[in-house]
């Protein structure tokens, strides 16, 4: 959640144009207000910190009065909130400021002990104008500057006191300097030859640069003449080389496609090849690792948990290994379980989810191996972990997950297939998937999704039914349909039904039943038989149509791949939906890419 952005250029880049820019691509996280500060220092005036917030979307900015009120500027940082502390008010927008506007600052995640931090700073004369937490962290800087501290030791000093995750970038108008640190939230620096930048993630400055450097926690860094970073807790300088990122500015982009939610679920013909093709010789030591290790869990949230539970029930048809699956929020209830020798593999598209993070901090106090499976490089996972395996999916801004959750099916199934000695059968089971999935991108396939998206988007309520490999994506296709329509749906295991949820079934509820042609095929048409003896309208996603079906969805005919390959038109369906009903496709209300806060 929320979106920040410093720049700090010598370039004839324009701060304001720079950081909004920043703040458009990072509106994916989610927000509901947002807001800018630059610093103002042109020859014949004194410096000064220039400010523009408002309620609701940025859209195009076209109010060239108050852009040009911003004026040029090589220096400036910003942010897209999403509210925790106090109402969504412009006052309570960031950046916070100090009284005298010599200090500003913007802030990811919480400050826990702001309550107690604000009393102690009231009790020294300082006047708080907003609601937020965020309003301690420019006054307790401004307090320790005011005692002749040099200013990266009030920077320290500051950020030791603050107890909570937070991602937090200041503006310090009388050095000109930006300074920023994490503990817990993400936050990534990058350069150019006379350009510096950092933020929350890398598209807000990928056009600019693929320089950069990932920030661990409690590290402090400063934008002055170059990139300078510091550990909080020592306050010694520290060396870090910068990796360079592989995507490219054209793959952050829209192009030519009204959404990204529709251009990500087109490329996962590429991401699903770009999975399957990863080292064996990794692949094959992972498989050991699990094969030796005393317990080993899969860790997941949303739809990462889904693939977790898809993997569960390929490690056993395939490897005969019993995987424990763990929501990243529950783990914490379980260590009592774990060993040194315990193997936990968090799944995260971002690696930044807090409660995936908290499960592997609370795994690491019990000294277990952590291998992570994750799609941005240098993530808060990725270093916290012992190794990681790169989905290789590239970015997805679209909030919902479509073409990481299909790169995670395909890694943990050749997982399976490696802890079975069969790894290069599992490739090629793949890659035949593969080959099918860009039957899905025909323009009649895409035809007959839209006509059913118009039939059933008058609905209130839709049900999903599947059995053994295809229960998890009944769950996920639910999920894919209320995040991004605000349908209500729900998915069931097809043999639950009689125990509770027939009782929902009313006349024309559209209820879709995953049918792949396994052992489950006769049982799952008995339960989807149940439902349409009580008026359910039945879609059928199967490689054969049926009687029984009032819909019919064809998708290939599979086994092990089947949750890849059932998905996908359900994924195109959903965004169907919610075009229909106009709804945002890439930004679901209430929703945000990385749940970075608890």
């Amino acid at each position: 959640m929320c979106g920040i952005i410093g720049f700090k250029g010598t370039s004839n880049l324009n701060a304001v144009d720079v950081i909004l820019h920043g703040l458009k691509t990072l509106e994916y996280r989610g927000y509901d207000s947002w807001g800018i500060a630059v610093l103002q220092n042109s020859p014949a005036k004194k410096p000064s910190i220039s400010v523009l917030k408002a309620v609701g979307k940025i859209g195009l900015f076209d109010d060239l009065k108050k852009k040009k009120k911003l004026g040029t500027s090589s220096m400036g940082i910003g942010h897209t909130r999403w509210a925790t502390h106090g109402a969504v008010t412009k006052t309570n927008a960031h950046p916070q400021l100090t009284a005298d506007k010599s200090i500003a600052v913007v802030h990811n995640g919480i400050v826990e002990n702001y309550q107690e931090l604000r009393s102690w700073l009231e009790e020294r004369g300082y006047k708080f104008s907003s609601q937020t937490d965020t309003e301690v962290i420019p006054h307790l800087f401004d307090y320790y500057l005011k005692k002749g501290l040099p200013e990266e030791e009030a920077a320290r000093k500051t950020f030791l006191r603050l107890k909570g995750h937070y991602a937090v970038v200041i503006l310090n108008k009388s050095s000109q300097k930006i300074l920023a640190a994490k503990n817990g939230s993400p936050l990534v620096a990058g350069f150019n030859d006379k350009d510096l930048f950092v933020a929350s993630d890398v598209p807000a400055f990928l056009k600019y640069t693929r320089k950069v450097i990932f920030l661990d926690d409690m590290e402090l860094v400063v934008l002055n003449d170059g990139i300078s970073l510091f550990d909080i807790k020592s306050g010694r300088r520290k060396r870090r080389k910068h990796d360079t990122i592989s995507w490219s500015p054209e793959q952050a982009k829209k192009g030519n496609y009204p959404h990204f939610m529709i251009k990500e679920i087109e490329e996962q013909h590429e991401s699903i090849r770009r999975a399957i093709n990863q080292d064996d010789k990794k692949i094959m030591e992972i498989a050991s690792q699990i094969k030796n290790s005393f317990g080993t869990f899969f860790v997941g949230c949303g739809s990462s948990f889904h693939a977790a539970l898809t993997a569960s029930y390929l490690f056993s048809m395939i490897a005969n290994k019993h995987i424990n699956v763990v929501l990243g929020s529950e783990f914490p209830n379980y260590i009592s379980f774990l060993k040194k020798d315990s193997l936990i593999i968090p799944i995260s598209q971002s690696g930044e989810t807090a409660d995936i993070l908290d499960a592997v901090r609370a795994a690491k106090k019990k000294k277990s191996k952590i291998y992570s499976i994750v799609n941005v490089m240098g993530s808060s996972l990725m270093r916290m972990s012992d190794h990681t395996f790169l989905m290789n999916a590239g970015p997805e801004i679209c909030v919902l997950s479509t073409k990481s959750y299909t790169s995670q099916l395909v890694v943990l199934t050749l997982l399976a297939y490696a802890s079975a000695g069969r790894l290069q059968e599992g490739k090629e089971e793949l890659l035949k998937a593969a080959r099918h999935v860009e039957d899905y991108f025909k323009p009649e396939y895409g035809a007959r999704l839209k006509k059913l998206a118009s039939r059933i988007a008058k609905y209130h309520h839709i049900f999903v039914i599947g059995r053994s490999l295809n229960y998890p994506t009944a769950l996920e296709a639910a999920l894919k349909i209320k995040e991004v329509s605000y349908i209500h749906a729900e998915g069931f295991p097809g043999g639950e039904l009689k125990h509770g949820s027939i009782a929902l079934i009313e006349k024309n509820t559209p209820c879709f039943v995953f049918a792949p042609m396994d052992e489950t095929y006769h049982e799952i048409l008995s339960n989807a038989m149940e439902i349409k003896s009580r008026g359910g309208y039945i879609i059928g996603v199967s490689p054969k149509d049926n009687k029984i079906f009032d819909f019919h969805i064809p998708v290939p005919k599979d086994h092990f791949t089947s949750p890849i390959l059932n998905i996908i038109p359900i994924q195109i369906l959903a965004y169907h939906l919610a075009v229909k009903l106009g709804r945002d496709p890439d930004k679901p209300r209430n929703l945000a890419k990385s749940v970075t806060v608890r």
